[in-house]
């Protein structure tokens, strides 16, 4: 009986290795300069076709996984060309395969995109850029933040938003 105890002990605590919390699989990342902070879930690629399978054309994306993609202006910027306040914003697009709609909204703490359709009246920027085909995939979204720009990069698709 002593036996089996401590055995069962031993199971317990071994178990309790398998039960702590893993990475998530798309954690939260941010990238930040003097100017600019985005704040996005990272999604990975994982050998799975991302635009216009995973991620649908035409229709608003978060631009990252689970909560929306938010980005700060710590002062007024031109973003795209439209002149935008300082403040922070949520970040959507919609992927098209020449032409992305990059958008960015006065809701906060959004899951997703799901509920566009009730906060589409709070946009203040929509613009259009064009998509640029990577020769080589980049396996995790990545946001960066040169001088006078926001770089958007995934799977075979990359995106540039100048901000002065």
């Amino acid at each position: 009986m002593k036996r089996f105890l401590l055995a069962m002990l031993f199971l317990a605590f071994a178990g309790l290795g398998f039960a702590q919390e893993k990475a998530p699989k798309s954690p939260r990342v941010t990238v930040e300069n003097k100017a600019v902070k985005i704040s996005y879930g990272q999604p990975s690629k994982r050998g799975r076709v991302i635009f216009g399978t995973l991620e649908s054309f035409g229709k608003v994306w978060r631009t990252g996984a689970n909560e929306a993609t938010e980005i700060t202006f710590n002062k007024d910027v031109v973003f795209g060309g439209k002149p935008v306040k300082a403040g922070t914003y949520t970040l959507f697009t919609i992927p098209d395969p020449k032409t992305w709609t990059v958008i960015l909204n006065t809701s906060h703490g959004l899951w997703g995109a799901y509920d566009y359709d009730k906060v589409k009246d709070k946009d203040v920027v929509n613009i259009q850029v064009p998509r640029e085909a990577l020769s080589k995939p980049v396996e995790k979204l990545t946001f960066t933040l040169p001088a006078n720009a926001v770089v958007f990069e995934w799977d075979d698709t990359k995106f540039t938003v100048p901000v002065k």
